[in-house]
């Protein structure tokens, strides 16, 4: 492998670089340019893996094409960053968020968090640019952008390996050693996707909180809002988070800890009675309402709805729900006056996906004071039927990739207000009856108390990263991975994620009151 130290700035032009032989694709643009002084302080959570960092005057090579795929009237960025100066001849490539494939602020902080650890990294726009879903999925009235799901699905993120590959090649001479995706939410469900579809283009990929089953992540947004406003039913943020404590306090102790986490969800709910505590006063974030609140009846209502999950109009059960001490309100926002008396909020999300998606711009009859259950169900099982083969991402079969020699870590919080992990967890379930030994190219961990990706109680899984690298590399599998967590008097303590089945355990030989470090955990 070429010295990165030959990479010298002034290599950074458009004549070091040549075209990349991607088949199906005609490129229409290079360019090579240096960047220097690159400072960018990235917040905790938002490399989702790996530590946060400060990136303070950094140095790289931008080689940014755009391409089409001919006859499909697209136009792809790929944005390729080359270290100048420390190079550890390995590639990262950091996936998207929500409806967007790469390239937004999210995933620059990965990049250049990459670039601060030595590594090449790339992302692509998957021919989306900054346009919202509602901008660009009618290609004509009554006509779906096939392309466009189709380029953000999969087609996109083999172009990107190709082409960051050839890159790296020109630029250091020999293509990259070991080469990483890591990504959460669309970014899980990509490097998901890459381990379905394009099993040798990485070697080890982090798919965190993934996005796998679109339709039904789809459905979980709409079902929150189509309930309240179906059933007329608004509590404020202080009832649905005052029975949210109710349930962490009834629960918390279950792994032997008192740390203001709910380490098995199940079992919480299945002992956990919200009917019983209504009438009680919630003074839990209160301060908006006028001091206190009582938990009504419509607020067990509601939050069992979301612990639940949607349902049908002829009451089946359509998909899984949000886990119990989740943030119930980030899901079930409303319009509250300062008494706390509310309604609901613009039916914008299950409407944007009609429009789009199923009317496809043509006229639909849907109010927030009049919302059809049947509608409801049809736009899920519309979007279902016409778009799973573009953007689902639920094959089961990683035989491809376990042969290939590739190590994958998946990692979802407990507490995910936008993605159910029971889905992830079902998922991986599937696979391990499909693929033997599956633990044995695959890891799956569930985080208590983590939100989307990163946030709420739990601790962030920052050493994953190194982890997978190290099982890559160097063969060590990852049975733990510590963490750090706040608890709620704002003491921070050490705890440990088991990869599943295993739970954390804490150990009897340990002092609650004491200094709690990892060696008081033990997976069981």
């Amino acid at each position: 492998m070429a010295n990165a130290s030959l990479a010298a700035p002034n290599l950074c032009t458009t004549a070091t670089f040549s075209t990349p032989d991607l088949f199906g694709a005609n490129f229409t643009s290079l360019s090579a340019n240096l960047v220097t002084n690159y400072t960018f302080p990235i917040p905790d959570g938002w490399r989702y893996s790996q530590p946060s960092i400060f990136v303070q005057d950094a140095t790289f090579c931008n080689v940014t094409v755009s391409y089409t795929h001919p006859g499909q009237n697209d136009t792809l960025y790929a944005e390729t960053w080359l270290p100048i100066t420390n190079y550890n001849d390995r590639l990262q490539s950091i996936g998207g968020g929500g409806w967007v494939a790469g390239r937004f602020i999210l995933t620059y902080a990965g990049m250049i968090g990459a670039i601060a650890d030595g590594y090449a990294t790339v992302t692509t726009d998957a021919g989306l640019g900054s346009k919202t879903f509602d901008q660009w999925g009618i290609s004509s009235p009554g006509n779906t952008n096939v392309y466009a799901l189709q380029n953000l699905g999969s087609v996109s993120l083999k172009d990107e390996a190709v082409i960051a590959k050839h890159f790296i090649q020109d630029f250091y001479g020999e293509k990259p050693k070991y080469s990483y995706w890591n990504g959460c939410s669309q970014g899980g469900r990509q490097g998901s996707m890459i381990a379905q579809r394009y099993p040798d283009a990485y070697d080890g990929i982090i798919a965190a909180a993934p996005a796998l089953h679109w339709a039904e992540v789809v459905l979980g947004s709409m079902w929150p809002g189509f309930y309240m406003e179906n059933t007329k039913q608004f509590p404020n943020a202080c009832q649905l988070n005052g029975l949210t404590a109710l349930a962490i306090e009834e629960c918390d102790q279950d792994d032997g800890m008192k740390d203001g986490l709910i380490a098995d969800p199940d079992a919480c709910l299945r002992k956990f009675n919200a009917t019983a505590h209504i009438g009680k006063i919630s003074t839990y974030n209160c301060t908006l309402y006028d001091g206190t609140q009582t938990i009504d009846a419509a607020t067990a209502d509601v939050a069992r709805a979301l612990w639940t999950g949607p349902v049908s109009s002829s009451g089946k059960k359509l998909w899984y729900g949000y886990n119990i001490g989740t943030d119930l309100y980030s899901l079930a926002a409303t319009n509250c006056t300062s008494l706390g008396q509310c309604s609901g909020n613009a039916y914008s999300v299950t409407a944007g996906i009609d429009e789009t998606f199923v009317a496809k711009g043509g006229p639909i009859n849907i109010t927030d004071d009049n919302v059809s259950h049947k509608r409801f169900d049809h736009v899920y099982h519309s979007f279902k039927q016409q778009f799973d083969s573009l953007i689902g991402t639920t094959d089961p079969d990683y035989t491809g990739f376990k042969e290939s020699g590739g190590k994958i870590i998946t990692y979802h919080g407990l507490a995910d207000p936008t993605i159910s992990p029971n889905g992830t967890l079902s998922f991986y379930r599937k696979i391990s009856a499909t693929v033997p030994d599956t633990p044995s190219f695959y890891r799956y961990f569930n985080v208590p108390g983590l939100g989307h990706c990163w946030g709420g109680k739990g601790g962030q899984p920052v050493a994953l990263f190194d982890q997978l690298r190290a099982w890559v590399e160097n063969g060590t599998a990852p049975d733990s991975s510590p963490v750090t967590m706040t608890k709620p008097d704002g003491e921070k303590m050490e705890q440990v994620l088991c990869a599943w089945p295993k739970k954390a355990v804490f150990g009897n030989g340990c002092d609650v009151n004491g200094n709690v470090t990892t060696a008081c955990w033990s997976c069981e």
